[in-house]
């Protein structure tokens, strides 16, 4: 796997090694011994920014200079209260085991800039949404982004329209700063190309959409998260994330079109990615090509 050992945080927490690890005493010592990457609950955040943290029996402490990597901003030790923490065992003071999140993550951020390389595909936990895009965590709790123009071909206006915190998903390593050991992901090449999207759709066929975009010459409705047609202005009122039914009147694959008539206007969808959507889980990309080789009109394509 692209990611090695530094998956992110959650995905070790219920695997046979992380339970031997946080058994007992003498599992703990190991951990320490082999510098092992466990996993724990964080329950509790002190007003000093310590965090307490549940390993089965066992309990342990990150304190605040350990929580975070250098630059790390104070609120990401706040909101992993609740949930799943990633950490190395440092040392132990009574019944209590010191443990430092920042350790773990040095170690992934080493060894991501060293070894990632563009076109990987890795599989990472959505932390956070914004207008421009989404932030994930690629691994012991770093953040990367994939923009909102690379979630999807088809148009959205913000990526709560595709994704929710604390989804897991894969995703395309774009780009790797070495010097800053910064990521870029993207994410729409793993949705499918125009034909794929395609799929069985037919002409004459009445199918399920969501209007995307109102223009002054038409409706564009998505008919999957990678593929959408437009559809000729409609009489009555349409607003942005409708449901619709539509008419399939022409497909112009030279063109990379889909002509398409509303047939009525439904109530509004939201339709998340799911499992089922993607063409591509795992491997490597070198190139990837969203339109259909005899399309005249534009090309639509990565180059990693």
């Amino acid at each position: 796997m692209p990611q090695g050992i530094y998956l992110p945080e959650g995905f070790r927490l219920d695997t046979m090694q992380n339970r031997r690890y946080t058994a007992d005493r003498s599992g703990m010592a190991r951990a320490m011994a082999d510098g092992a990457i466990l996993e724990g609950i964080a329950v509790a955040c002190s007003a000093e920014g310590d965090l307490t943290v549940h390993m089965g029996q066992l309990r342990g402490v990150i304190p605040q200079s350990e929580a975070v990597l250098d630059g790390g901003k104070p609120v990401a030790v706040l909101s992993r209260v609740g949930r799943p923490v990633c950490f190395t065992v440092t040392g132990r003071q009574g019944d209590r085991y010191l443990l430092s999140r920042r350790a773990a993550q040095q170690a992934a951020h080493s060894w991501f800039a060293e070894h990632l390389q563009p076109g990987e595909i890795v599989r990472v936990r959505v932390t956070r949404l914004e207008s421009f895009g989404a932030f994930v965590d690629l691994g012991c709790g770093l953040p990367a982004l994939i923009g909102i123009e690379n979630i999807s071909v088809s148009r959205i206006g913000h990526p709560r329209e595709r994704l929710e915190p604390g989804q897991s998903i894969p995703a395309v390593v774009l780009s790797v700063d070495r010097t800053r050991g910064r990521v870029v992901l993207t994410h729409r090449e793993l949705l499918g190309t125009w034909e794929e999207n395609l799929g069985g759709i037919e002409v004459g066929e009445t199918r399920l959409g969501i209007v995307r975009g109102i223009p002054d010459y038409g409706v564009f409705v998505e008919l999957t998260p990678n593929l959408s047609g437009l559809a000729e202005p409609y009489g009555g009122t349409l607003e942005k994330g409708d449901g619709v039914s539509v008419f399939v009147k022409s497909i112009l694959p030279d063109r990379m079109k889909i002509k398409l008539q509303i047939i009525d206007r439904l109530a509004p969808r939201r339709r998340p990615i799911c499992e089922d959507d993607y063409f591509i889980r795992s491997g490597k990309l070198d190139y990837w090509q969203y339109s259909p080789e005899n399309c005249r009109s534009r090309v639509i394509a990565t180059c990693f």
